[in-house]
């Protein structure tokens, strides 16, 4: 069920407030009556030994890190005669209780998908494959995201869904993008709980990961791994003319089986679905930006229902048309416009062959496989700027986009 079977990879890809200054202490010598000189010489003493310990002390708050009921505190500005660029402040965290918390919130809404798929061989006839990988839920009423792969694009003859208490239930499959490795499916009369969504635009790297899944099958299911982000904005080649772009890297262990299910921040919150990992490195796992599919998640929710709007072209990259051509264009990067639909939203909003695009709104366009992603942003009947080079001049187009037809 996974690309890692694809004999035409070209890389081992499995989917899967400022603190106080301190104060400086001082000492009050009450002036006494003179002594005799032996109490003299033990008054000295005890003056040197004053002296001393003040010297000791000063030195010593000079030298090592001042703690505070426990705190490590930050030397003051120009503690040292120099301008202190950076203080950081990291809070004391026991990380592991704080997995075992994100387990115990995500763990419902995360469920198992088994799958069976039958295909006609030339020689052997029928063949049924099955398969298994992760889902998790997005709304009550029962629908639920996963990987594209993991329903094989769509035409699973029969998909399982294995909820949190151990019990089973079909499910349909309603809608599968292989170009964006996306699938909802749905389940009807179980009462089940959905997870929190959160904001993959708002993660840094070395935020804590954890990842909860199928790994290697419903052996190990519910299997909770942890890491950190540990890179963003990737692309990963699945195969020759396939690419996954805008990734989430994480160090979190991902294996088959792990495809479709929840990549989690530290406030339990889905930040990614788990969709591959390179298998010829170790920590390298990747997930799908949760806000690639809010758009289509937030549709579902509230229409039942997935509308895909289109523009009305054929595009190839520019890098890919540059070599095929054997020529240069005034861009280095974007889609270049191969066709126009007759009658299609690019058409009425004055698109023209030959046109490269490099912008949708203010998102800018690279790569074919970026547009088709970022249309998914939109609905039918709402008008968008696309920037183009046109000749080696840039204009603005407004185009209304509309449903792609039925048909």
């Amino acid at each position: 069920m996974d690309y890692y079977d694809n004999k035409e990879n070209i890389q081992e890809i499995q989917l899967l407030g400022e603190p106080e200054q301190p104060k400086s202490s001082s000492y009050y010598v009450q002036q006494q009556e003179p002594k005799p000189k032996k109490r003299r010489l033990h008054g000295g003493l005890i003056t040197t030994a004053l002296i001393s310990a003040l010297i000791g002390g000063m030195l010593s708050s000079y030298i090592f890190p001042v703690y505070v009921f426990g705190k490590l505190m930050p030397y003051p500005d120009n503690y040292f005669g120099k301008d202190v660029k950076q203080v950081i402040q990291v809070e004391p965290q026991q990380t592991e209780f704080l997995v075992s918390a994100v387990a115990k919130k995500a763990m419902p809404s995360v469920v198992g998908i088994t799958t069976q798929t039958v295909r006609q061989d030339f020689f052997f006839g029928e063949i049924r494959d099955s398969g298994v990988g992760t889902g998790v839920i997005i709304d009550s009423r029962g629908y639920i995201l996963t990987n594209a792969h993991v329903v094989d694009n769509g035409s699973a003859s029969a998909v399982t869904v294995l909820f949190h208490d151990g019990s089973k239930k079909e499910a349909k499959v309603l809608w599968s993008d292989p170009a964006l490795d996306l699938a909802v499916i749905k389940v009807d009369g179980v009462k089940v709980i959905p997870a929190d969504l959160g904001d993959s635009e708002k993660l840094e790297v070395g935020e804590i990961a954890i990842a909860i899944g199928n790994p290697l099958g419903l052996q190990f299911e519910r299997t909770v791994t942890s890491g950190i982000i540990s890179g963003l904005g990737r692309r990963i080649d699945i195969s020759r003319n396939e690419t996954i772009e805008d990734l989430i890297q994480t160090d979190a262990s991902i294996n088959p089986g792990n495809s479709g299910g929840p990549l989690l921040n530290s406030k339990g919150e889905v930040i990614g679905i788990n969709t591959a990992k390179i298998q010829s490195g170790e920590g390298l796992g990747f997930a799908i930006p949760i806000n690639i599919a809010k758009p289509i998640v937030d549709q579902f929710i509230e229409k039942g229902t997935f509308s895909k709007v289109y523009m009305g072209i054929k595009g190839v990259d520019v890098e890919v048309f540059e070599r095929s051509m054997g020529t240069e264009l005034s861009v280095d990067k974007g889609v270049y416009v191969v066709e126009i639909t007759k009658g299609s939203p690019a058409a009425r909003g004055g698109l023209k062959s030959g046109d490269v695009i490099v912008a949708l709104e203010d998102k800018e366009i690279t790569t074919m496989s970026q547009l088709v992603r970022q249309m998914y942003r939109y609905r039918p009947g709402e008008q968008i700027e696309v920037k183009i080079v046109r000749d080696g001049e840039n204009k603005t187009l407004k185009i209304t986009l509309e449903q792609v037809p039925k048909n």
